[in-house]
């Protein structure tokens, strides 16, 4: 199984921006500005769809009896709202393909290891410009938000 790792906005902003080659500002201000739209929605209760991408939607969570661990005591939990997504049909196929690649190379991986071979070393997956090898978070510059 491959290292999982986090991806921040700035990250999609470098991406996003060298893509469609826009300034990292006005990318990151497009995307600050979607982000806050879908909030602003949700917090009015709307569903928002996305096709391909998911459907976000605020459920209620009614509320509950629980237990306090520390003292067995019974406490009630208030009722809340969550945001939920319901992922679209690209996202599943994407991730479904990603999963199966990873199995397909775990798989290969053990049966070279079960007949005595060595396997190779994982190649780590960072962000590094493919062109000079150095790592993309010493020559990007930095945007605050």
């Amino acid at each position: 199984m491959t290292a999982r790792r986090t991806i921040t906005k700035k990250e999609l902003v470098l991406r996003i921006a060298e893509k469609t080659q826009q300034k990292q500002t006005v990318t990151r201000d497009i995307i600050q500005l979607f982000i806050d739209e879908v909030i602003s929605e949700l917090a009015r209760g709307n569903r928002l769809e996305l096709r391909d991408f998911g459907v976000f939607e605020v459920k209620i969570r009614k509320s509950r009896k629980a237990r306090n661990p520390k003292t067995g005591a019974e406490v009630r939990v208030p009722e809340k709202r969550v945001v939920t997504i319901k992922p679209g049909k690209k996202m599943k196929e994407e991730i479904n393909r990603h999963a199966e690649a990873e199995l397909a190379a775990e798989l290969a991986a053990s049966a070279a290891h079960a007949q005595g071979a060595v396997s190779p070393a994982p190649v780590p997956v960072d962000s590094s410009d493919e062109n000079s090898g150095t790592p993309s978070h010493e020559t990007e510059p930095e945007i605050n938000r």
